[in-house]
């Protein structure tokens, strides 16, 4: 009860797993999630040791709200949020019909709604984490489409958005007693991301870094802004510098 808890989304591979391992070495308690890969979550829950696993799937309303009572019933308290899980689809932006109405509410319903039903469920349990001096916080992992007119797709890029503009927006609700920002990543190197060749020749080519980021580099951005106890309502871009060219 006396150990912080992280709660990290979609952390059973990739970037979550990264952010998972990073804030374990912080200290932290950390309750991993994701809505499969229940046999990697157990083993990654036993290999950091003060951790747990729920399965839930955030695009089932129910059980998203389920998620965050699980994790206080298991650790009796929550001090961080990091909103990571999400998913994407690959529509040409041309092709507008091909971006159906049932594309948009399912890539909706995890990159946003769901982030949103967990940092409602969370609200109360981050505000008493607050009352020992230390600000509850909240991560909300975002994508750079969500600032460039880029991305996988149109509804993915306007779904990243609309979670940047709700960072902004919860920052001033939820201040000073849970600070919230976000972190925008361009490519990273993930299994994920593995076939993504046009996507590796652009970094390669035009950004300043000339490589897409690893995941350990956005877990170290994600504890930066959980350590620090004041800023509040960023959108941090870590693609290398892309967004320059």
């Amino acid at each position: 009860m006396t150990r912080r808890v992280a709660l990290v989304t979609g952390s059973t591979s990739g970037i979550g797993a990264a952010i998972a391992r990073r804030l374990s070495r912080d200290g932290f308690a950390v309750a991993l999630h994701s809505r499969s890969s229940a046999s990697a979550g157990a083993d990654l829950a036993k290999e950091l040791g003060a951790a747990s696993y729920t399965q839930a799937d955030l695009g089932q309303e129910a059980q998203a709200r389920d998620l965050v009572k699980t994790v206080l019933a298991r650790h009796g308290r929550l001090d961080v949020l990091v909103n990571n899980a999400g998913i994407t689809e690959f529509v040409a932006h041309g092709d507008l019909a091909k971006a159906t109405p049932e594309i948009w509410r399912r890539l909706y319903e995890v990159n946003m709604i769901a982030p949103w039903i967990l940092v409602t469920e969370a609200e109360a349990a981050l505000r008493a984490g607050a009352a020992s001096g230390k600000p509850g916080a909240i991560v909300n992992i975002s994508s750079h489409a969500g600032v460039r007119p880029k991305g996988s797709s149109i509804p993915y890029a306007a779904s990243k958005a609309a979670l940047n503009h709700a960072t902004k927006l919860l920052a001033i609700t939820l201040a000073p007693d849970i600070r919230v920002n976000a972190v925008a990543p361009g490519l990273v190197d993930t299994p994920m991301t593995a076939g993504w060749t046009a996507a590796q020749d652009l970094w390669r080519t035009r950004a300043p870094m000339r490589r897409g980021a690893q995941p350990a580099e956005i877990a170290d951005i994600v504890a930066l802004l959980i350590a620090n106890d004041y800023v509040t309502g960023e959108i941090l871009i870590a693609d290398g510098g892309l967004n320059l060219t």
